[in-house]
């Protein structure tokens, strides 16, 4: 797997940006370690997800791209498949929940996608999918539970090593699972004794149980501020992957989440969605105790207005506004 992200890499070479790696003096100085941030919300549609659905797509047959493809996501992935279909000329239909962040949901229908909205409470978003490939033909092209799809995830934090050097430790937010699997091969694979820990919300932590008792547990649904970890259980690619490849995982609450992001704002001067902040309100929760060089993976940026007063208007408890301005 770790020679699929090496081949994933030099296929988004010139197409992906190379997204910088951002530090925080202020922050070091409070942790006491030395942490570096991979910013993938500086990535193509805002979020690492372009790196997967460009590296899947682009290995499709001529006559799987003619038929077109479909996708299921709350947002990043469904943006990342609609801009990499305009990208190659490929039909792209994404299935949404209704719910799905305006901003996501505006961008996708932008890239050129048809839009397929469904109730996450009644429906199930693979049902829908499975549909419209019998019907219609399409190729599915998954948010994670793929080898091309992990495979291009991964190139985030390969690209991250590669300028940083080795790293003592990573922290990378979970959801389905696809970019922390793909950034534990990477990390492993390029700097061994890193010890790679997966972070997800308190409520939808069904990767956390999973890991720890080595039996898949999902979630319905769960109600979470970050909405790009809403997926319920990791996938029959990515749990064996996370248990191979990942030393721990963590979980963190709404208002660390909420925490992280006022941090990233007012002192990195960095727009993180809460799904990206996960792996600093980790730090400064102190689930997670750093030492060392730590690296930490900013998946995307793409936060709706609406949420974002939400983040900046939440007060604080003193002990924690500490970081704050």
């Amino acid at each position: 797997m770790f020679n699929n992200i090496k081949e994933a890499q030099l296929r988004l070479e010139g197409v992906a940006n190379v997204t910088p790696v951002m530090t925080s003096r202020a922050l070091n100085h409070l942790l006491g370690a030395e942490v570096f941030f991979k910013c993938e919300n500086f990535q193509r549609i805002g979020a690492f997800k372009f790196r997967g659905a460009f590296n899947c797509i682009s290995l499709l047959t001529g006559a799987e791209k003619k038929r077109g493809v479909v996708a299921f996501s709350s947002g990043n992935h469904a943006q990342a498949v609609a801009l990499v279909g305009k990208m190659l000329d490929v039909q792209t239909t994404v299935v949404m929940p209704d719910n799905a962040p305006a901003i996501k949901l505006a961008a996708t229908k932008a890239y050129g996608a048809t839009v397929i909205p469904y109730d996450p409470e009644t429906e199930s978003r693979e049902d829908i999918a499975t549909k419209l490939v019998s019907e219609h033909g399409f190729s599915l092209i998954p948010p994670f539970d793929h080898p091309d799809v992990i495979a291009g995830q991964g190139t985030a934090v390969m690209e991250m090593i590669d300028e940083t050097g080795d790293l003592d430790m990573l922290l990378v937010p979970c959801g389905g699972g696809g970019l922390l699997s793909g950034s534990a091969i990477s990390a492993k694979g390029m700097s061994p004794e890193c010890r790679v820990i997966g972070i997800e919300p308190e409520l939808g932590d069904d990767a956390t149980r999973s890991f720890h008792t080595k039996t898949l547990h999902s979630v319905k649904n769960p109600q979470t501020i970050a909405d790009g970890t809403r997926t319920s259980s990791l996938g029959e690619l990515t749990f064996p992957l996370v248990l191979e490849f990942v030393d721990d995982m963590k979980t963190v609450s709404e208002q660390a989440i909420i925490e992280a992001v006022q941090f990233l704002f007012y002192r990195m001067k960095l727009v993180v969605e809460p799904s990206g902040a996960l792996g600093l309100a980790a730090l400064l929760s102190q689930a997670v105790i750093p030492a060392g060089r730590v690296g930490v993976v900013i998946s995307g940026g793409n936060i709706d207005s609406s949420t974002m007063r939400r983040v900046l208007n939440f007060n604080l408890k003193p002990s924690v506004d500490r970081h704050q301005r």
